[in-house]
């Protein structure tokens, strides 16, 4: 896989990861919640869980690629950001959507 595909990938990962907890009403897409619908601090942990989860497939795909860079305090909170500004769609459609009927 080249690099160029690596970047996308992961750049596609991170944005379906960050629409999945405000797209379904599953805990992390594999059991539905015994109380029916999932309260907001659950879609955070979900949130939270899926941004380490595509961080891994990025670092493992950077290990493929050749040595892993050393990351800082900053690389993390600019991903971080990313992480929950490509969440907007998902958020938007959840809560500020209206609804008819």
């Amino acid at each position: 896989m080249s690099q160029t595909a690596a970047i996308w990938l992961v750049i596609l990962a991170a944005f379906a990861a960050a629409n999945w907890p405000f797209l379904s009403q599953r805990l992390m897409l594999v059991g539905p919640l015994p109380k029916g619908a999932k309260p907001f601090a659950v879609r955070l942990l979900e949130l939270v869980v899926l941004y380490l989860v595509v961080g891994l497939i990025a670092m493992l795909l950077e290990r493929r690629a050749g040595q892993n860079a050393p990351q800082g305090w900053e690389f993390y909170a600019v991903t971080a950001t990313l992480f929950i500004t490509l969440a907007f769609p998902g958020f938007v459609y959840r809560y500020l959507v209206r609804r008819r009927g």
